[in-house]
């Protein structure tokens, strides 16, 4: 153990554990927890149960050398939160560009000042927030704090409440919108000065205000209503109160079913059958037509509900989603529903504007035909799209979460006086106007907010000179894409002096990527890269994949050839493409556009003339000045007037401005602005399996099963990470893209594993392995859980002993197929056709071969020699083991067939066999009854403890039973169930023999108590 000043490092089984102690409990932040080690974050940081402290464990060894261990948040020490960097005559940071943003450098146009777009932004008319034809009512419900299951979040309860606003004259059916906040404060102190100890986190504890974050959009809320939607903004405060300590992917499944189940609840309601809603919703709600808004970490929770909602018998029609603020923990993809994703410059929470990924790993992942655009918004902060998050509005837990960056609020960009900066009450009605304009375009067809949208860069006159950047994916057949430029393609060729590379993510990613990386956080941090900010559970999957180019001398660039029969543009509207300045550059960069026909006519602009994406974005030290790809849009019309023949465009060229210089480009395509329709495409869905197996005695490999839900035509891809886990047994880390070819439903992921034969501190620990940016196929369950336990002994730190966890037996094939298509005598349609298959997947059956077939034979009796040959080959089948070299019985042979078998059963103490006059018999061929089995069962999991008191469920079952302990634990621990009489008793049947099927069910129950 390394120890140092409030921390400490473990190491067991070839992984550290690196735990910090904390002086109080972190803030409330919808950013992920982390560990830094001498300023290199590590691993995925858990939060404690009392706050109190966060550990990760990470297979890299050198941690062993720390001499400093810190808490902070992904991307962000918390001796960085002080902002030095922003104070007069402070220190900039070391890592990442340097120089302080306390005041403005005149040699640096792009320091404290907005960039050129705003004069250039078209202003829309048509105002969004203007209020609807319909009065707004409410029906708010409330069912109370415990009121539901949470899913995937420690077997929490959550609370069931809502406000509903409604038009109250709207006739029918309305298209629902519902609202899900972020993660803030749940339960706040009145009286600071006079604690109130919150042991459970929630429901809060009696003195404490339950904060009622769900009321703070109250203004897109009325707008929607009043313009006849039916808007219901939800409550998710015991999410927000365990997530981070119990949620394996920091709450996200628990905040999408959260929605799926207030969902399911307003269907009741619309029939008239929710008890605790009002009458007044009943035939109000058409649920064929909903839209979700998330803020925060609720941003990750709708897009999660949207894919959690497709594998529902019978969906919800999500129509569109808007994350606003969001996180992105896990890298989703969403198909088939326009998204629009609304990021914050001056988000001092989620800082490094990881939101982004969901544009970046959905516009290219499906042949779907839906709008997807994202939205920076200059000037803007985390908490005020929300009134009761922000200061003056509401009387606790309030903040201006910039200060996390910036705590004397004197940056020039973004401190809270700063020129650029949106006013509470502005950034607030910026965002009723855009949540309210995107769901009246995309649910109700409003075809003039379709400008704020597109990439054409117009804002509402209603926003005054906010200043909006929004990059655009049209609707399917709406774009023509001409290089994605994601990666290298024969139709894109280098001319003159340059360089073209394509890459994805920053470096120093865990697991190495064979892309070259777009920037190196020595010279662009993850706070500054929101393209490329790695992601806390698919920190190696390749992100932001464009083409970095470089060019020595003017007029270098690339060439780029029309596809083959698709040089017809004339249908489109504009040519477009996304560009930023490279990594190195110091000042606004240029290209020229060159537009080439098969005559070879020409048509030429620079990004400068039409766009100011080539200039630096404001800010001169991390986290500002960020490297973001905004819109080059240019009207194909302007093209055909420079003579060039629309009909047949044969080459775009790109070339640098100047003597040298660099940009990153992205998606150059002709494209016509196009909503388009949502739920057009059957696609299957992707689950990542859990697997519980033993560690081993060397290295090995756990196999994990990743499952199509059925055949797809094209081939489905994702990128699979297993990214360690909470405890110190040795999983090591792996990661690498995986295909699903056309026809084929499973795939096993085999995790290496670090096997020893030494103890270990902790019976089992956890894996997580996450299937992220998946293409042409719907996320189902992104998060598998892969256990490894300790299968030498458990010894404690203070020397002792501990409980082992039960053996889950040999590894499963999670491919096998199932019992009905291997044996002719189990039906798919078998009670336990489950089982049977897990039986055979393991290898612990394989059946008897006969003429018509491979036979289970179900309802036959179990011998006591098959029972030794079940245990045996669930152990492992040990093969270095021998039999005795004298049977221990007299009716069992060394020549039998299941000798060693026996033999082994015999030595581990789980059957004694009976005494008789002649010797010791094992009685092989006799079936074996339920209550022998008991005992067998029990003595193999090392005759773990059994509470007598609680006795069993069993009336045929008496505590002066021979093996009524066994048969205890038989019951309490859930392996067996027991027969359900017509009296509604349940008897065990302790002198029935056990069929194999039954066997077949209490092994595999045995297997999953770990």
């Amino acid at each position: 153990m390394v120890t140092g000043d409030g921390w400490q490092i473990e190491q067991s089984s070839g992984l550290y554990e690196v735990t910090v102690e904390l002086d109080a409990p972190l803030e409330v932040r919808s950013a992920a927890p982390a560990v830094f080690v001498d300023g290199e974050e590590v691993g995925s940081a858990v939060e404690s149960e009392d706050g109190l402290s966060l550990s990760v464990v990470t297979a890299d060894p050198s941690v062993l050398d720390a001499s400093a261990v810190d808490a902070g948040w992904s991307g962000q020490p918390l001796a960085d939160t002080s902002s030095a960097q922003h104070q007069a005559g402070g220190q900039a940071r070391t890592s990442g560009p340097t120089g302080p943003d306390a005041a403005t450098d005149p040699t640096d146009p792009t320091d404290g000042a907005t960039t050129t777009a705003a004069a250039a932004q078209a202003v829309l008319d048509a105002d969004p927030t203007a209020p609807g034809e319909f009065t707004v009512a409410r029906a708010d419900y409330d069912l109370g704090d415990q009121a539901v299951d949470l899913q995937d979040i420690g077997g929490q309860k959550g609370e069931v409440r809502a406000a509903v606003y409604y038009p109250q004259q709207a006739a029918g059916e309305r298209p629902v919108v519902v609202f899900l906040h972020g993660r803030h404060t749940s339960c706040a102190n009145p009286t600071p000065s006079t604690p109130i100890p919150n042991p459970g986190r929630y429901p809060c504890a009696e003195g404490l205000v339950d904060i009622p974050s769900y009321l703070g959009y109250d203004a897109p809320a009325e707008t929607l209503a009043s313009n006849g939607y039916v808007v219901v903004s939800i409550s998710a405060n015991a999410v927000n109160s365990h997530d981070n300590q119990l949620a394996p992917d920091y709450g996200a499944t628990a905040r999408g079913g959260l929605v799926l189940s207030h969902l399911e609840l307003l269907a009741q309601a619309n029939a008239g059958q929710a008890e605790g809603l009002s009458r007044e919703l009943q035939g109000r709600l058409d649920l064929d037509h909903v839209g979700l808004m998330g803020h925060s970490r609720g941003g990750d929770g709708v897009v999660r509900a949207a894919l959690m909602n497709e594998a529902l018998p019978q969906p919800f029609g999500i129509e569109s989603v808007l994350p606003l603020a969001p996180v992105d923990f896990g890298r989703l993809s969403l198909p088939d529903v326009p998204t629009y994703t609304l990021l914050p410059y001056c988000d001092g929470d989620v800082v490094n504007l990881q939101g982004q990924h969901f544009y970046e790993d959905s516009r290219q992942a499906f042949d779907d035909g839906v709008l997807r655009a994202t939205g920076l918004v200059m000037g803007a902060n985390h908490n005020f799209f929300n009134t009761n998050w922000t200061p003056g509005l509401y009387p606790y837990a309030v903040s201006d979460d910039w200060a996390a960056q910036d705590r004397q609020q004197v940056n020039p960009v973004c401190g809270q006086n700063a020129e650029p900066r949106l006013t509470p009450a502005e950034q607030y009605n910026l965002g009723d106007a855009y949540v309210s304009a995107w769901f009246l375009l995309t649910m109700g067809a409003q075809d003039e907010f379709l400008p704020m949208f597109d990439g054409s860069g117009a804002v509402p006159a209603v926003v005054g000179d906010a200043e909006v950047h929004t990059v655009a994916a049209q609707a399917g057949a709406s774009q023509l894409d001409v290089a994605p430029l994601m990666t290298a393609s024969s139709r894109v060729t280098v001319q003159g002096a340059a360089t073209a590379t394509y890459c994805a993510s920053l470096d120093g990613r865990p697991f190495p990527q064979q892309i070259p990386a777009c920037a190196q956080q020595a010279n662009v941090t993850s706070s500054q890269a929101p393209h490329w900010t790695p992601m806390r559970f698919a920190p190696s999957a390749p992100a932001g994949q464009m083409l970095d180019l470089r060019w020595t001398a003017a007029d270098g660039g690339v060439r780029i050839a029309m596809p083959s029969g698709q040089r017809d543009v004339s249908g489109f509207e504009n040519l477009s493409f996304r560009t930023a300045p490279g990594q190195l550059t110091s000042g606004a960069q240029d290209m020229t556009v060159t537009v080439l026909d098969g005559a070879g006519r020409t048509a030429s602009f620079t990004v400068s003339q039409v766009s100011p994406a080539l200039t630096p974005l404001p800010g001169t030290a991390t986290p500002l000045r960020k490297t973001y790809l905004r819109t080059v849009s240019y009207p194909v019309a302007e093209i055909a007037a420079a003579g060039v023949d629309l009909t047949d465009v044969r080459q775009i060229r790109l070339g640098g401005v100047g003597d040298a210089g660099a940009a990153y480009v992205s998606d150059v395509a002709f494209s016509t602005p196009d909503v388009g329709t949502a739920g057009t495409l059957a696609l299957p869905s992707l689950t990542v399996g859990d697997a519980y197996v033993n560690e081993g005695a060397g290295p090995g490999e756990a196999l994990v099963g990743l499952t199509l839900s059925e055949p797809s035509s094209v081939p489905v891809t994702t990128y699979v990470e297993a990214i360690g886990g909470s405890g110190t047994v040795g999983a090591q880390r792996l990661a690498s893209s995986v295909t699903f070819e056309p026809g084929q439903t499973c795939l096993a992921f085999a995790v290496p594993l670090e096997g020893d034969r030494r103890p270990s501190a902790v019976p089992t620990t956890s894996i997580a392995v996450t299937a992220a940016t998946v293409t042409n196929a719907v996320t189902a369950d992104a998060f598998g859980l892969l256990t490894v336990r300790e299968d030498d002994a458990v010894v404690l730190a203070d020397g002792t002993v501990g409980q082992m966890a039960p053996d889950p037996g040999p590894q499963t094939d999670p491919c096998a197929p199932r019992a009905d298509v291997v044996f002719t005598d189990v039906a798919s349609t078998n009670q336990f056709v489950e089982e049977i298959s897990w039986l055979l997947a393991t290898g612990i059956t394989t059946g008897w071969d006969t003429p018509s077939g491979k036979e289970f034979r179900p309802l036959t009796p179990v011998a006591r020699d098959a029972m030794a040959a079940f245990l045996f080959r669930y152990s492992g089948a040990p093969a270095d083991y021998v039999g005795l070299e004298t049977s221990p019985f007299i009716d069992v042979p060394t020549t039998n067939q299941f000798y060693r078998e026996i033999s082994w059963l015999y030595e581990q103490g789980i059957s004694k066999g009976w005494e008789t006059p002649a010797g010791l018999e094992f009685r092989p061929l006799a079936s074996i009854n339920r209550d022998a089995m008991a005992a067998f069962l029990y003595r193999f999991a090392k005759e773990p403890e059994v509470d007598a008191s609680a006795g069993t469920m069993f009336t045929d079952v008496a505590p002066t039973d021979q093996f009524f302990t066994e048969i205890s634990w038989l019951a309490q621990s859930g392996i067996s169930t027991g027969y359900e009489q017509p009296d509604g008793s349940v008897t065990f049947g302790p002198l029935v023999s056990v069929k194999r099927d039954a066997m077949a069910a209490f092994l595999y129950r045995y297997s999953q108590l770990g």
